[in-house]
Protein backbone atom coordinates (compact mmCIF):
# COMPACT_ATOMS: atom_id res chain seq x y z
CA UNK A 1 0.00 0.00 0.00
CA UNK A 2 1.17 3.52 -0.59
CA UNK A 3 0.20 6.29 1.73
CA UNK A 4 -1.14 9.63 0.36
CA UNK A 5 2.15 11.56 -0.30
CA UNK A 6 3.02 14.26 2.22
CA UNK A 7 2.43 18.02 1.41
CA UNK A 8 6.55 19.34 1.65
CA UNK A 9 5.29 22.82 2.45
CA UNK A 10 4.06 21.96 5.41
CA UNK A 11 6.96 19.41 6.20
CA UNK A 12 9.46 22.36 5.75
CA UNK A 13 7.42 24.47 8.21
CA UNK A 14 7.24 21.71 11.18
CA UNK A 15 9.61 23.96 14.17
CA UNK A 16 6.93 27.15 13.56
CA UNK A 17 3.68 24.60 13.44
CA UNK A 18 5.43 22.94 17.02
CA UNK A 19 6.11 26.40 18.48
CA UNK A 20 2.70 27.90 17.18
CA UNK A 21 0.71 24.68 18.98
CA UNK A 22 2.97 24.56 22.39
CA UNK A 23 1.55 28.67 22.24
CA UNK A 24 -2.33 27.30 22.18
CA UNK A 25 -1.41 23.94 24.62
CA UNK A 26 2.06 24.82 26.48
CA UNK A 27 1.99 21.29 28.55
CA UNK A 28 0.38 19.38 25.39
CA UNK A 29 3.04 18.87 22.50
CA UNK A 30 4.75 15.63 21.47
CA UNK A 31 7.17 16.38 18.76
CA UNK A 32 10.57 14.74 19.61
CA UNK A 33 11.37 11.30 18.20
CA UNK A 34 10.91 8.88 20.49
CA UNK A 35 7.33 10.62 21.74
CA UNK A 36 5.89 10.57 18.09
CA UNK A 37 7.35 6.85 18.03
CA UNK A 38 4.42 6.45 20.69
CA UNK A 39 1.49 7.18 18.49
CA UNK A 40 2.60 5.87 15.19
CA UNK A 41 -0.09 3.33 14.73
CA UNK A 42 -3.46 2.45 16.41
CA UNK A 43 -4.32 -0.99 17.13
CA UNK A 44 -4.55 -2.40 13.11
CA UNK A 45 -0.29 -1.67 13.97
CA UNK A 46 0.56 -3.13 10.77
CA UNK A 47 0.61 0.24 9.68
CA UNK A 48 2.93 2.52 10.95
CA UNK A 49 3.36 6.33 10.14
CA UNK A 50 4.62 9.07 12.62
CA UNK A 51 2.75 11.98 12.65
CA UNK A 52 4.26 15.81 12.24
CA UNK A 53 3.06 16.71 15.43
CA UNK A 54 1.30 15.23 18.40
CA UNK A 55 -1.47 17.69 20.43
CA UNK A 56 -2.98 16.43 23.90
CA UNK A 57 -5.44 19.10 24.55
CA UNK A 58 -7.15 19.15 27.91
CA UNK A 59 -10.25 21.31 27.18
CA UNK A 60 -12.27 22.49 24.13
CA UNK A 61 -11.49 25.94 24.40
CA UNK A 62 -7.86 24.41 23.38
CA UNK A 63 -9.60 22.01 20.63
CA UNK A 64 -10.84 24.78 19.17
CA UNK A 65 -8.06 26.97 19.04
CA UNK A 66 -6.18 24.28 17.69
CA UNK A 67 -8.67 23.22 14.71
CA UNK A 68 -8.71 27.44 13.96
CA UNK A 69 -4.99 27.70 13.67
CA UNK A 70 -4.96 24.37 11.67
CA UNK A 71 -7.44 25.51 9.27
CA UNK A 72 -6.11 28.90 8.67
CA UNK A 73 -2.77 27.39 7.87
CA UNK A 74 -4.16 23.89 5.72
CA UNK A 75 -2.60 21.64 7.70
CA UNK A 76 -4.36 18.22 7.83
CA UNK A 77 -5.34 17.00 11.70
CA UNK A 78 -6.05 13.06 12.78
CA UNK A 79 -8.36 13.10 15.64
CA UNK A 80 -7.64 10.24 18.30
CA UNK A 81 -9.17 8.37 21.14
CA UNK A 82 -7.58 5.72 23.04
CA UNK A 83 -5.99 4.35 19.83
CA UNK A 84 -7.84 0.97 19.81
CA UNK A 85 -9.00 1.21 15.90
CA UNK A 86 -9.00 -2.01 14.50
CA UNK A 87 -9.06 -0.04 11.34
CA UNK A 88 -6.47 2.53 10.94
CA UNK A 89 -9.03 5.37 11.57
CA UNK A 90 -6.49 6.83 13.69
CA UNK A 91 -3.15 6.24 11.51
CA UNK A 92 -1.32 9.65 11.18
CA UNK A 93 0.10 11.56 8.44
CA UNK A 94 3.61 12.67 8.13
CA UNK A 95 1.95 16.21 7.57
CA UNK A 96 -0.65 15.99 9.71
CA UNK A 97 -1.32 17.32 13.79
CA UNK A 98 -2.69 13.32 15.56
CA UNK A 99 -5.33 15.44 18.37
CA UNK A 100 -4.73 12.95 20.89
CA UNK A 101 -8.34 13.48 23.23
CA UNK A 102 -6.64 11.49 26.20
CA UNK A 103 -6.53 13.92 28.83
CA UNK A 104 -10.25 15.38 28.54
CA UNK A 105 -11.36 12.30 30.58
CA UNK A 106 -13.39 14.23 32.93
CA UNK A 107 -16.87 12.58 33.57
CA UNK A 108 -18.87 16.06 34.13
CA UNK A 109 -22.21 14.75 35.08
CA UNK A 110 -24.05 12.23 36.42
CA UNK A 111 -28.32 12.67 35.83
CA UNK A 112 -29.92 9.85 37.20
CA UNK A 113 -33.27 11.79 36.54
CA UNK A 114 -32.36 11.90 32.96
CA UNK A 115 -30.86 8.88 32.09
CA UNK A 116 -27.69 10.13 31.25
CA UNK A 117 -23.67 11.04 31.88
CA UNK A 118 -22.24 13.64 30.09
CA UNK A 119 -18.56 12.91 29.88
CA UNK A 120 -15.49 14.50 27.89
CA UNK A 121 -14.54 12.08 25.32
CA UNK A 122 -11.26 10.91 27.04
CA UNK A 123 -13.38 8.58 29.80
CA UNK A 124 -13.34 4.87 28.72
CA UNK A 125 -16.45 3.31 27.74
CA UNK A 126 -15.73 1.16 31.33
CA UNK A 127 -15.60 4.16 33.41
CA UNK A 128 -19.19 5.37 32.89
CA UNK A 129 -20.12 1.91 33.91
CA UNK A 130 -18.01 1.98 36.90
CA UNK A 131 -19.40 5.42 37.76
CA UNK A 132 -22.90 4.88 37.57
CA UNK A 133 -23.36 0.69 38.95
CA UNK A 134 -23.61 1.65 42.68
CA UNK A 135 -26.74 2.81 42.04
CA UNK A 136 -27.81 0.12 39.89
CA UNK A 137 -27.65 1.66 36.30
CA UNK A 138 -24.78 0.90 33.60
CA UNK A 139 -24.00 1.89 30.09
CA UNK A 140 -24.84 -0.87 27.59
CA UNK A 141 -22.46 -0.59 24.57
CA UNK A 142 -19.62 -2.82 25.42
CA UNK A 143 -16.69 -3.42 23.36
CA UNK A 144 -14.36 -5.79 24.23
CA UNK A 145 -11.88 -3.13 24.84
CA UNK A 146 -13.98 -1.33 26.87
CA UNK A 147 -11.09 -1.62 29.67
CA UNK A 148 -9.54 1.29 27.32
CA UNK A 149 -10.94 2.75 24.35
CA UNK A 150 -12.30 6.14 24.70
CA UNK A 151 -16.60 7.34 24.40
CA UNK A 152 -15.22 9.72 22.03
CA UNK A 153 -13.80 6.90 19.39
CA UNK A 154 -16.71 4.93 20.27
CA UNK A 155 -19.24 7.74 18.89
CA UNK A 156 -16.49 8.06 15.96
CA UNK A 157 -16.97 4.90 14.81
CA UNK A 158 -20.33 3.88 16.37
CA UNK A 159 -19.11 1.00 17.91
CA UNK A 160 -20.95 -1.98 19.59
CA UNK A 161 -19.36 -4.74 21.71
CA UNK A 162 -21.07 -8.41 23.29
CA UNK A 163 -24.43 -6.88 24.19
CA UNK A 164 -24.83 -4.68 21.29
CA UNK A 165 -28.38 -7.48 20.11
CA UNK A 166 -30.60 -6.00 22.42
CA UNK A 167 -29.24 -2.54 23.22
CA UNK A 168 -28.52 -1.48 20.27
CA UNK A 169 -24.67 0.33 18.69
CA UNK A 170 -23.56 3.84 20.23
CA UNK A 171 -25.87 5.45 18.10
CA UNK A 172 -28.49 3.91 20.08
CA UNK A 173 -27.44 5.35 23.29
CA UNK A 174 -25.90 8.60 22.22
CA UNK A 175 -28.44 11.42 23.07
CA UNK A 176 -26.27 14.45 22.05
CA UNK A 177 -22.70 15.74 21.50
CA UNK A 178 -21.00 18.76 21.30
CA UNK A 179 -18.64 18.68 18.30
CA UNK A 180 -16.08 21.51 17.01
CA UNK A 181 -16.08 21.96 13.65
CA UNK A 182 -13.28 22.22 11.09
CA UNK A 183 -13.03 26.00 11.30
CA UNK A 184 -12.58 25.88 15.23
CA UNK A 185 -16.34 26.33 15.61
CA UNK A 186 -18.31 24.68 18.84
CA UNK A 187 -21.65 23.50 18.15
CA UNK A 188 -23.91 21.31 20.35
CA UNK A 189 -26.37 18.56 18.74
CA UNK A 190 -28.99 17.13 20.84
CA UNK A 191 -29.03 16.86 24.61
CA UNK A 192 -30.71 14.95 27.45
CA UNK A 193 -33.58 14.68 25.97
CA UNK A 194 -32.02 13.10 22.96
CA UNK A 195 -34.79 15.45 20.74
CA UNK A 196 -33.11 17.91 18.28
CA UNK A 197 -35.23 18.46 15.41
CA UNK A 198 -34.78 18.67 11.38
CA UNK A 199 -32.08 16.25 10.13
CA UNK A 200 -30.73 13.98 11.95
CA UNK A 201 -27.41 15.66 12.59
CA UNK A 202 -26.33 13.72 15.35
CA UNK A 203 -26.68 10.38 13.76
CA UNK A 204 -24.65 12.01 11.08
CA UNK A 205 -21.48 12.44 13.23
CA UNK A 206 -21.92 9.76 15.22
CA UNK A 207 -19.61 6.58 13.05
CA UNK A 208 -18.32 9.70 11.26
CA UNK A 209 -14.43 8.56 11.56
CA UNK A 210 -12.89 11.57 12.06
CA UNK A 211 -13.77 12.88 8.78
CA UNK A 212 -16.41 16.00 10.09
CA UNK A 213 -14.62 17.00 12.73
CA UNK A 214 -14.01 16.90 17.00
CA UNK A 215 -16.60 15.01 19.54
CA UNK A 216 -15.61 17.09 22.87
CA UNK A 217 -18.41 16.42 25.08
CA UNK A 218 -21.06 13.32 25.10
CA UNK A 219 -24.32 12.82 26.74
CA UNK A 220 -24.34 8.94 27.09
CA UNK A 221 -27.89 7.17 27.80
CA UNK A 222 -27.32 4.70 31.12
CA UNK A 223 -29.74 2.10 31.73
CA UNK A 224 -31.15 0.50 35.02
CA UNK A 225 -29.47 -2.75 35.80
CA UNK A 226 -31.76 -5.76 34.39
CA UNK A 227 -33.26 -7.45 37.53
CA UNK A 228 -32.39 -10.80 36.19
CA UNK A 229 -29.40 -12.07 34.45
CA UNK A 230 -28.74 -15.94 33.01
CA UNK A 231 -26.04 -16.96 30.70
CA UNK A 232 -25.82 -20.38 28.66
CA UNK A 233 -22.69 -21.59 27.16
CA UNK A 234 -24.56 -24.30 23.89
CA UNK A 235 -22.04 -26.41 21.99
CA UNK A 236 -22.10 -28.02 18.81
CA UNK A 237 -20.62 -30.84 16.57
CA UNK A 238 -20.23 -28.51 13.75
CA UNK A 239 -20.05 -24.78 13.07
CA UNK A 240 -22.97 -25.36 10.80
CA UNK A 241 -25.55 -26.47 13.12
CA UNK A 242 -24.37 -23.30 15.56
CA UNK A 243 -24.92 -21.09 13.01
CA UNK A 244 -28.68 -22.58 12.34
CA UNK A 245 -28.93 -22.28 16.18
CA UNK A 246 -28.58 -18.49 16.20
CA UNK A 247 -31.49 -17.80 13.18
CA UNK A 248 -33.44 -20.50 14.75
CA UNK A 249 -33.21 -18.69 17.94
CA UNK A 250 -34.11 -15.21 16.51
CA UNK A 251 -36.58 -16.58 14.05
CA UNK A 252 -38.28 -17.55 17.39
CA UNK A 253 -38.64 -14.22 18.18
CA UNK A 254 -36.19 -14.92 21.02
CA UNK A 255 -33.92 -11.60 21.29
CA UNK A 256 -31.21 -12.56 23.76
CA UNK A 257 -28.87 -10.03 25.72
CA UNK A 258 -26.00 -11.29 23.85
CA UNK A 259 -24.98 -14.03 21.56
CA UNK A 260 -21.66 -14.57 20.52
CA UNK A 261 -20.17 -17.72 18.45
CA UNK A 262 -16.50 -18.96 18.92
CA UNK A 263 -15.53 -21.84 16.69
CA UNK A 264 -13.12 -25.03 17.90
CA UNK A 265 -9.92 -23.16 17.67
CA UNK A 266 -11.28 -19.93 18.82
CA UNK A 267 -12.33 -21.67 22.39
CA UNK A 268 -9.73 -24.10 22.81
CA UNK A 269 -6.81 -20.85 22.10
CA UNK A 270 -8.93 -19.21 25.03
CA UNK A 271 -9.55 -22.09 26.99
CA UNK A 272 -5.25 -22.17 27.63
CA UNK A 273 -5.56 -18.40 27.81
CA UNK A 274 -7.10 -18.02 31.01
CA UNK A 275 -9.17 -21.37 31.40
CA UNK A 276 -13.47 -20.11 31.44
CA UNK A 277 -14.50 -23.31 31.25
CA UNK A 278 -15.32 -23.80 27.42
CA UNK A 279 -16.50 -27.45 26.49
CA UNK A 280 -14.51 -29.07 23.25
CA UNK A 281 -16.48 -28.70 20.59
CA UNK A 282 -16.76 -26.97 17.16
CA UNK A 283 -18.68 -24.66 18.06
CA UNK A 284 -20.02 -22.71 21.16
CA UNK A 285 -22.19 -19.80 21.61
CA UNK A 286 -21.79 -17.60 24.76
CA UNK A 287 -25.67 -16.54 25.42
CA UNK A 288 -27.37 -13.95 27.87
CA UNK A 289 -30.67 -13.19 28.37
CA UNK A 290 -31.57 -11.01 30.82
CA UNK A 291 -35.13 -8.72 32.11
CA UNK A 292 -37.84 -9.59 34.31
CA UNK A 293 -37.77 -13.35 36.00
CA UNK A 294 -40.86 -14.56 34.04
CA UNK A 295 -39.66 -13.53 30.41
CA UNK A 296 -35.86 -14.93 31.32
CA UNK A 297 -37.03 -18.26 32.12
CA UNK A 298 -39.14 -18.27 28.79
CA UNK A 299 -36.18 -17.20 26.93
CA UNK A 300 -33.66 -20.01 28.35
CA UNK A 301 -36.75 -22.25 27.88
CA UNK A 302 -36.95 -21.77 24.50
CA UNK A 303 -33.41 -21.14 23.47
CA UNK A 304 -32.62 -24.87 25.34
CA UNK A 305 -35.15 -26.40 23.05
CA UNK A 306 -33.74 -25.01 19.96
CA UNK A 307 -30.29 -25.93 20.81
CA UNK A 308 -31.54 -29.18 21.87
CA UNK A 309 -34.02 -29.90 18.31
CA UNK A 310 -30.34 -29.12 16.72
CA UNK A 311 -28.56 -31.66 18.38
CA UNK A 312 -26.28 -29.48 20.96
CA UNK A 313 -25.65 -29.53 24.18
CA UNK A 314 -26.99 -26.72 26.74
CA UNK A 315 -25.04 -25.36 29.76
CA UNK A 316 -25.91 -22.72 32.24
CA UNK A 317 -23.60 -20.39 34.60
CA UNK A 318 -24.76 -21.65 37.81
CA UNK A 319 -23.33 -18.53 39.88
CA UNK A 320 -22.56 -14.38 39.20
CA UNK A 321 -18.92 -16.04 39.89
CA UNK A 322 -19.66 -18.81 36.88
CA UNK A 323 -21.05 -15.78 34.56
CA UNK A 324 -18.33 -13.33 35.06
CA UNK A 325 -15.84 -16.51 34.17
CA UNK A 326 -17.69 -17.20 30.97
CA UNK A 327 -17.75 -13.62 29.46
CA UNK A 328 -14.39 -13.04 30.67
CA UNK A 329 -12.75 -16.09 28.29
CA UNK A 330 -14.69 -14.27 25.18
CA UNK A 331 -13.82 -10.60 25.85
CA UNK A 332 -9.91 -12.15 25.91
CA UNK A 333 -10.30 -13.64 22.70
CA UNK A 334 -8.21 -11.28 20.59
CA UNK A 335 -5.13 -11.66 23.37
CA UNK A 336 -5.64 -15.69 22.99
CA UNK A 337 -4.98 -15.74 19.58
CA UNK A 338 -0.95 -15.06 20.96
CA UNK A 339 -1.28 -18.72 21.54
CA UNK A 340 -1.77 -19.60 17.33
CA UNK A 341 0.35 -17.20 15.74
CA UNK A 342 2.50 -13.95 16.09
CA UNK A 343 0.31 -11.94 13.96
CA UNK A 344 -4.01 -11.95 13.45
CA UNK A 345 -6.03 -9.36 11.30
CA UNK A 346 -9.62 -8.88 12.73
CA UNK A 347 -12.46 -8.21 9.82
CA UNK A 348 -15.27 -6.64 10.70
CA UNK A 349 -18.21 -7.50 8.17
CA UNK A 350 -21.74 -7.90 8.97
CA UNK A 351 -24.47 -10.40 7.06
CA UNK A 352 -28.20 -11.26 7.36
CA UNK A 353 -28.33 -13.42 10.32
CA UNK A 354 -29.91 -16.31 7.73
CA UNK A 355 -26.59 -16.18 5.67
CA UNK A 356 -24.63 -17.45 8.62
CA UNK A 357 -24.58 -21.13 7.77
CA UNK A 358 -23.29 -20.27 3.99
CA UNK A 359 -20.42 -17.94 4.63
CA UNK A 360 -19.33 -19.90 7.31
CA UNK A 361 -19.05 -22.37 4.87
CA UNK A 362 -17.43 -20.43 2.00
CA UNK A 363 -14.52 -18.71 5.25
CA UNK A 364 -13.23 -22.26 5.20
CA UNK A 365 -13.09 -22.37 1.19
CA UNK A 366 -11.17 -19.39 0.94
CA UNK A 367 -8.68 -20.73 3.79
CA UNK A 368 -8.11 -23.49 2.12
CA UNK A 369 -7.45 -21.25 -1.22
CA UNK A 370 -4.97 -18.92 0.87
CA UNK A 371 -3.45 -21.10 3.37
CA UNK A 372 -4.00 -19.26 5.92
CA UNK A 373 -5.70 -20.24 9.06
CA UNK A 374 -8.47 -18.23 11.14
CA UNK A 375 -11.17 -18.51 14.03
CA UNK A 376 -14.20 -17.64 14.29
CA UNK A 377 -15.50 -14.61 16.92
CA UNK A 378 -18.44 -12.80 16.22
CA UNK A 379 -21.62 -11.15 18.05
CA UNK A 380 -23.87 -14.00 16.20
CA UNK A 381 -27.06 -12.36 17.34
CA UNK A 382 -26.45 -9.44 14.39
CA UNK A 383 -24.39 -11.11 12.18
CA UNK A 384 -21.34 -8.99 12.87
CA UNK A 385 -18.16 -10.89 12.31
CA UNK A 386 -14.91 -10.62 13.51
CA UNK A 387 -13.23 -13.54 11.49
CA UNK A 388 -9.40 -13.51 13.11
CA UNK A 389 -6.71 -14.22 10.30
CA UNK A 390 -3.31 -15.67 11.43
CA UNK A 391 -0.26 -15.15 10.11
CA UNK A 392 3.50 -14.50 10.56
CA UNK A 393 4.11 -10.80 8.69
CA UNK A 394 7.97 -11.87 9.09
CA UNK A 395 7.36 -14.47 6.58
CA UNK A 396 7.28 -13.31 3.26
CA UNK A 397 4.02 -12.88 1.42
CA UNK A 398 2.52 -13.89 4.57
CA UNK A 399 0.69 -10.30 5.08
CA UNK A 400 -0.37 -9.82 1.45
CA UNK A 401 -2.19 -12.82 1.33
CA UNK A 402 -4.09 -11.73 4.84
CA UNK A 403 -5.13 -8.72 3.34
CA UNK A 404 -6.62 -10.48 0.40
CA UNK A 405 -8.15 -13.33 2.21
CA UNK A 406 -9.82 -10.47 4.56
CA UNK A 407 -10.55 -8.60 1.92
CA UNK A 408 -12.60 -11.31 -0.06
CA UNK A 409 -14.37 -12.31 3.12
CA UNK A 410 -15.34 -8.31 3.23
CA UNK A 411 -16.50 -8.73 -0.33
CA UNK A 412 -18.22 -12.41 0.63
CA UNK A 413 -20.26 -10.40 3.17
CA UNK A 414 -21.62 -7.69 0.99
CA UNK A 415 -22.17 -10.05 -1.60
CA UNK A 416 -24.74 -11.76 0.32
CA UNK A 417 -26.70 -8.66 1.20
CA UNK A 418 -24.48 -7.43 4.18
CA UNK A 419 -21.72 -4.47 5.08
CA UNK A 420 -18.01 -3.67 4.82
CA UNK A 421 -18.19 -3.11 8.37
CA UNK A 422 -20.31 -3.41 11.34
CA UNK A 423 -18.84 -1.76 14.63
CA UNK A 424 -14.83 -0.90 13.59
CA UNK A 425 -15.00 1.23 11.10
CA UNK A 426 -13.69 2.04 7.35
CA UNK A 427 -10.13 3.74 8.18
CA UNK A 428 -7.81 2.87 5.87
CA UNK A 429 -8.38 -1.07 5.99
CA UNK A 430 -11.46 -1.17 4.42
CA UNK A 431 -11.16 2.23 1.68
CA UNK A 432 -10.33 0.90 -1.09
CA UNK A 433 -13.39 -1.60 -1.06
CA UNK A 434 -16.15 0.75 -1.10
CA UNK A 435 -16.28 0.97 -4.15
CA UNK A 436 -17.71 -2.94 -3.79
CA UNK A 437 -20.42 -1.97 -1.87
CA UNK A 438 -21.43 1.84 -3.25
CA UNK A 439 -21.77 3.01 -6.56
CA UNK A 440 -20.54 6.15 -7.86
CA UNK A 441 -23.54 8.43 -7.44
CA UNK A 442 -23.18 7.05 -3.45
CA UNK A 443 -20.34 7.64 -2.71
CA UNK A 444 -20.48 11.28 -4.18
CA UNK A 445 -24.04 12.34 -2.01
CA UNK A 446 -21.07 11.15 0.69
CA UNK A 447 -18.45 13.14 -1.13
CA UNK A 448 -20.84 16.08 -0.82
CA UNK A 449 -21.47 16.13 2.78
CA UNK A 450 -17.87 15.54 3.59
CA UNK A 451 -16.94 18.95 1.42
CA UNK A 452 -20.11 20.76 2.92
CA UNK A 453 -18.71 20.46 6.61
CA UNK A 454 -15.02 20.36 6.15
CA UNK A 455 -14.31 21.94 2.55
CA UNK A 456 -10.41 22.09 2.58
CA UNK A 457 -10.35 18.55 3.43
CA UNK A 458 -8.51 18.65 6.43
CA UNK A 459 -9.98 15.96 8.42
CA UNK A 460 -8.37 12.58 8.20
CA UNK A 461 -7.18 12.70 4.72
CA UNK A 462 -7.17 9.38 2.71
CA UNK A 463 -9.31 7.87 4.98
CA UNK A 464 -12.87 5.80 4.47
CA UNK A 465 -13.13 7.36 0.52
CA UNK A 466 -11.47 5.82 -2.10
CA UNK A 467 -11.83 8.66 -4.55
CA UNK A 468 -11.91 12.59 -3.96
CA UNK A 469 -14.99 14.60 -4.79
CA UNK A 470 -15.84 17.54 -7.09
CA UNK A 471 -16.04 20.57 -4.26
CA UNK A 472 -14.43 24.17 -5.10
CA UNK A 473 -15.69 26.68 -2.51
CA UNK A 474 -13.98 29.66 -1.24
CA UNK A 475 -10.95 29.15 -2.97
CA UNK A 476 -11.00 25.01 -1.37
CA UNK A 477 -10.06 22.55 -4.50
CA UNK A 478 -11.02 19.21 -4.59
CA UNK A 479 -10.23 17.24 -7.49
CA UNK A 480 -12.87 15.74 -9.25
CA UNK A 481 -13.16 11.51 -9.77
CA UNK A 482 -8.85 11.82 -8.99
CA UNK A 483 -7.74 8.07 -7.86
CA UNK A 484 -6.28 8.64 -3.60
CA UNK A 485 -2.70 6.83 -3.96
CA UNK A 486 -3.14 3.69 -2.68
CA UNK A 487 -1.11 3.54 1.18
CA UNK A 488 2.02 2.49 0.77
CA UNK A 489 3.13 2.22 4.94
CA UNK A 490 5.96 1.08 6.50
CA UNK A 491 5.31 -2.40 8.56
CA UNK A 492 7.05 -4.04 11.24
Amino acid sequence: MKFPESNTEILSRRDEIVARLREIVPDGVVADKSGLATFDCDALSTYRQQPLVVVLPSNREQVSAVLRYANAEGIPIVPRGSGTSLSGGALPRADGILLGLGRMKRIIEIDYENGCVVAEPGVTNLNITKAVEAQGFYYAPDPSSQVACSIGGNVAENSGGLHCLKYGLTTNNILGVTFVLPDGEIVKLGGKSGAQGGIDLLGLITGSEGLLGVVVEIVARILRKPPVTRTVLASFDTVTAAGAAVAAIIADGVVPAAMEFMDRACAEAIESYNAPGYPKAEAVLLIDADGVEADVSDAIARIGAIVARIGGTLKEATDEQARAKMWAGRKAAFAAMGKLAPDMMCMDGSIPRGALPEVLAEMDKLSAQYGLSFCNVFHAGDGNLHPLILFDQDKPGDLERAEAFGADILRLCVRVGGVLSGEHGVGIEKRDLMTDMFSEPDLEQQHRIKCAIDPGGLFNPGKVFPTLSACIEQGHLHVHGAQMPRPDLPRY
